[in-house]
């Protein structure tokens, strides 16, 4: 628990903002090594805090026929090796309540899933684990259903937790992002992340050969996102990365060109650090006079 809240103290004090960034899935022990070791050279010349992302299992895919990883047991095993090989904290998500034991004693930051964030026997065994909790915001919930995800946290013991936003449902296989949403998610009092990769899905939007759908994605547009959450002064970015997007197995169209990842967070430091937007601009309603 001391570690958990030392991290948690560190990340919310990061200056601009802290990163969670890795390949959606593991695809391999030596590819997610290969990432963690390309990622961690550019935050540390960069100064930017990161915890490395990446999944043991996608278990809310589209398509029954889609690449899901290698399971609890061996997932688990290779993020200890990227957590010991690199001292680096590890940021994964868990699909149901049993697995947040042993997802605990490996993880420093235990992710719950969008479709999953009301589940409050879910919340509560990650609660109870003692590590930090970050919570995606549904795509079907307005933020202030975050207040009460991040109370749940709370209420069983924990109050390590974060929330984070990854756009909201526009239509039939397509989402939007609210840059409002930044703001009223504040309310949770607590640390607020943008993803800006899965916020540019677009649901069961791809056709498969041989029968299926998959997530498409709008990959062009994370600059755009990404920019727009810093401005408005979030304090974590989650980003997808990828050194060959074209061939990830799982989510290619909106995982960032790992080439272009130092490029990026240039530029979204310097906007960082001219915005203002984590200090809420106080506004004067008397009149004015000459």
């Amino acid at each position: 628990m001391d570690s958990s809240v030392a991290l948690f103290n560190h990340l919310k004090a990061s200056d601009p903002f802290f990163l969670l960034a890795g390949p959606n899935v593991i695809e391999s022990e030596e590819h997610v090594l290969k990432m963690a070791k390309h990622i961690k050279s550019i935050t540390s010349k960069l100064g930017i805090p990161l915890v490395f992302k990446s999944s043991f299992d996608k278990a809310n895919r589209t398509s029954s026929k889609s690449f899901r990883g290698p399971g609890l047991e061996e997932g688990l095993k290779i993020l200890e090796k990227v957590k010991t090989t690199y001292d680096l904290p590890i940021v994964t998500d868990v699909h149901e309540s049993h697995q947040c034991e042993a997802v605990g004693r490996v993880a420093d930051i235990i992710q719950i899933p969008a479709f999953l964030c009301r589940q409050t026997d879910l919340l509560v065994a990650a609660a109870k684990t003692g590590k930090i909790i970050n919570i995606k915001k549904g795509q079907f919930c307005a933020p202030s259903v975050m207040v009460n995800s991040a109370e749940k946290v709370r209420l069983a013991g924990n109050q390590n937790v974060m929330v984070c936003e990854r756009g909201t449902m526009f239509g039939y296989n397509d989402l939007i992002v609210d840059p409002r949403n930044f703001e009223w998610m504040r309310e949770a009092n607590c640390p607020v992340v943008a993803d800006v990769t899965h916020s540019l899905q677009q649901p069961a939007g791809k056709k498969l050969e041989g029968g299926g759908v998959a997530s498409g994605g709008l990959r062009e547009l994370i600059p755009c996102i990404a920019r727009t959450s810093v401005a408005v002064g979030v304090d974590g970015i989650f980003m997808e990365v990828h050194d060959d997007p074209l061939n990830a197995p799982v989510d290619g169209p909106t995982q960032w060109p790992l080439r272009h990842l130092e490029e990026l967070l240039e530029e979204l430091i310097a906007i960082a650090r001219v915005s203002k937007g984590k200090k809420p601009l106080k506004i004067d309603l008397t009149p004015f006079h000459d």
